[in-house]
C-alpha cells in the first residue's frame, strides 16, 4: 500500500493537526530523515523527527550507481515517512535529494521508484541549490553570519561565503566520507591530498581569514559533542557553540587519525557514523587549514530548516527568529496570550543604560514570563531554567541562554544562589547574573500586582532612583499592593542595592 492510500482522510484528522504543519523528507547520501515542523514560519518548532541511515550513496565512487541494499530501505522508510506526515496532519510534505541521487546513473530509476512509493513528487536538487539551502539554514539560526558555511554529507561537502546573512560564492564538492573512503581507501594521506587538491582552485575561501566557519551535517555535530566532553564543556547544546580555530583543527587532526576501537571509546555513535568520522574529522581539519578562519561555530540547522527559510516570503523572512518563537510560545502556553511588549514597557525603567541586544534579551524574557505556570509551584523555577537553556531557540548564544535562564528562575521564585549553582559556569559574567535576577525578580512582581491579568499592567509603574525603586499604583487600584506586592518589590529592592516605597 503506497503512502499516499494510507494516509487518513482530513477530515478525520484531530483538528489541532490540520494547523499548517510541513514535513520535509531529506534523502541524503548516507541517511533518510523527516522533520515535521509545527507551521510555515520564521522559527518553527519540530514535532517528530526521524532518521535511518540507509547509505544509499555506499559504493558509488566504485559504481556509479546508489547501493542496491540501500535503495530497497530507503523505499520502505520513505513511504512510511509519508504516511506517518499525512497522518500528523502535514498540509505539505516536500522530498528533496541531494548528492547521491543527483549523481548516480540509475537516480532517475530511484527517484520514480520512490514517487511511485510515496505517491509524493522527489525534488532532487543541484549541487547549487544544495549549497544554497543548506546556507538558508545557518541563517535561520544566525541571521547576520558572516564567514563560510560547510555542509558535510555522506556524498558532498557544500561550501558558502556568507556575508551578514547574505550567500555569496559557492561550491560544491564530492567530498563527503563515503566517497572519499571509496577513492582513498584507508590511505589518510591520500584522502588528504584528494581534499586539498579540491579546495585549491576556491581562491575565495582564503578570503575568509578571520572569520566564522559554520560546520553543518551530523558528523560534524558529532565533533562538537567530542569537544564538549573532552573540554567539560557545561552546555550541551551545538547550535552556536563556539571554539577557537587552532583548537578544532588540533582536536580534528587528533580524531583523524585514530582508529575504529579507540572512537568507539570516545564516543557512543552508531556504527556508521563512527565509521565516518576519521575522514569527517580529516576534512574539518583541511577545510580550517584553507580558511583560516578565527572561530568555528557550529550549527544545529541545515538543509531542511533551509529549505522552509526559502518558502518565507521576505517580511516573515526579516522577523527576529528568536523573538518569534518567544511570542509563540507565549501565545500557546501563557494564560492571556503574549505579555511581551507590556511587560517589556513596564520593566523598561530600571534597564536605562542597556543596549539593543540586551533588550532584545529583556524582551525574550517578557515573552516566555508566563509559560510554566501549569508546572507545580515546587519545580516552575528550574523547569523554566531547563527549557530556557535546552529548547531548540534561534538567533540566540549560549550567553544568552543563560541569561534568559536566569532570569527566569527567578521569575518563579527561585533563590538567587540556587540560580546560581544551577548555572552553566563560564557562560554569563557576574554583571549579568544581576541583570537577569533582578529582571526576572521585576517580573515576578509584575505578577503579583495583576496576577497576570495583563489590563492591570498600565495602572503601576517602577520608577528608579539613586538609592531607590519606588512603585506607583494609580489610587483607584491601591488595593493591589498587598503583602505579596510589597516583600518582592523588597526582593527586587535587594537585588538592585535600592530601597523601596509605594507611593501613596
Amino acid at each position: 500500500m503506497s503512502a499516499a492510500s494510507a494516509a487518513l482522510p482530513a477530515d478525520r484528522l484531530p483538528t489541532e493537526a490540520r494547523r499548517g504543519r510541513v514535513a520535509v523528507v531529506d534523502i541524503g547520501s548516507n541517511s533518510i530523515r523527516l522533520v515535521v515542523f509545527d507551521e510555515l514560519k520564521r522559527a518553527p518548532f519540530p514535532l517528530f523527527n526521524e532518521k535511518v541511515m540507509c547509505g544509499l550513496g555506499r559504493g558509488l565512487e566504485r559504481t556509479g550507481e546508489l547501493n542496491p541494499d540501500g535503495v530497497a530501505m530507503a523505499l520502505d522508510n520513505l513511504g512510511r515517512f509519508v504516511t506517518l506526515a499525512d497522518v500528523m496532519g502535514a498540509e505539505r510534505i516536500d522530498l528533496l535529494a541531494t548528492a547521491a541521487v543527483r549523481d548516480a546513473a540509475n537516480g532517475r530509476d530511484f527517484v520514480r521508484k520512490a514517487e511511485k512509493a510515496c505517491g509524493r513528487r522527489v525534488r532532487v536538487l543541484s549541487g547549487e541549490e544544495e549549497a544554497r539551502l543548506s546556507a538558508m539554514g545557518v541563517l535561520m539560526g544566525m541571521p547576520q553570519a558572516t564567514g563560510v558555511m560547510g555542509d558535510l554529507g555522506g556524498g558532498s561537502l557544500e561550501l558558502v561565503a556568507l556575508e551578514r546573512g547574505k550567500p555569496g560564492a559557492h561550491a560544491t564538492l564530492p567530498l563527503g566520507p563515503l566517497r572519499l573512503a571509496e577513492a582513498a581507501g584507508e590511505d589518510m594521506r591520500k584522502a588528504a591530498e584528494l581534499v586539498d587538491a579540491a579546495l585549491q582552485p576556491l581562491g575565495w575561501l582564503g578570503d575568509m581569514k578571520g572569520e566564522t566557519f559554520y560546520p553543518v551535517g551530523g558528523a560534524w555535530r558529532t565533533l562538537a559533542r567530542i569537544h564538549m566532553e573532552q573540554t567539560g564543556y557545561p552546555l550541551h547544546v551545538i547550535q552556536d557553540y563556539r571554539v577557537p580555530r587552532r583548537e578544532m583543527e588540533e582536536m580534528a587532526r587528533l580524531i583523524a587519525g585514530m582508529g575504529r576501537k579507540s572512537l568507539a571509546r570516545l564516543v557512543d555513535v552508531a556504527r556508521r557514523r563512527l565509521e565516518a568520522l576519521p575522514l569527517a574529522a580529516l576534512v574539518l581539519e583541511r577545510v580550517l587549514k584553507a580558511a583560516r578562519p578565527s572561530t568555528v561555530a557550529f550549527s544545529a540547522f541545515g538543509l531542511r530548516e533551509g529549505h522552509i527559510y526559502d518558502l518565507l516570503p521576505p517580511a516573515e523572512r526579516s522577523r527576529d527568529p528568536l523573538l518569534s518563537m518567544c511570542e509563540d510560545m507565549a501565545e500557546a502556553l501563557g494564560r492571556f496570550g503574549s505579555p511581551g511588549a507590556a511587560m517589556e514597557a513596564w520593566t523598561a525603567p530600571l534597564f536605562p543604560g542597556e543596549d539593543p541586544a540586551q533588550g532584545r534579551l529583556r524582551r525574550a524574557v517578557c515573552e516566555l514570563s508566563d509559560f510554566a505556570w501549569r508546572e507545580h509551584p515546587d519545580y516552575r523555577a528550574a523547569h523554566a531554567m531547563n527549557q530556557a537553556l535546552h529548547l531548540p531557540l534561534f538567533g540566540i548564544d549560549h550567553s544568552g541562554r543563560c541569561f534568559l535562564a536566569l532570569a527566569l528562575h527567578a521569575r518563579y521564585g527561585g533563590g538567587a544562589e540556587a540560580g546560581a549553582a544551577a548555572l552553566p559556569r563560564g557562560l554569563l559574567d557576574a554583571d549579568r547574573r544581576e541583570q537577569a535576577i533582578a529582571l526576572g525578580l521585576a517580573v515576578r512582581l509584575a505578577y503579583a500586582i495583576t496576577g497576570a491579568a495583563p489590563e492591570l499592567l498600565p495602572h503601576a509603574r517602577l520608577e528608579l532612583g539613586e538609592g531607590r525603586i519606588t512603585l506607583s499604583i494609580e489610587p483607584q487600584w491601591r488595593i493591589l499592593a498587598g503583602e505579596a506586592v510589597r516583600r518582592r518589590l523588597d526582593a527586587l529592592g535587594k537585588a538592585l542595592k535600592r530601597e523601596t516605597a509605594i507611593a501613596s
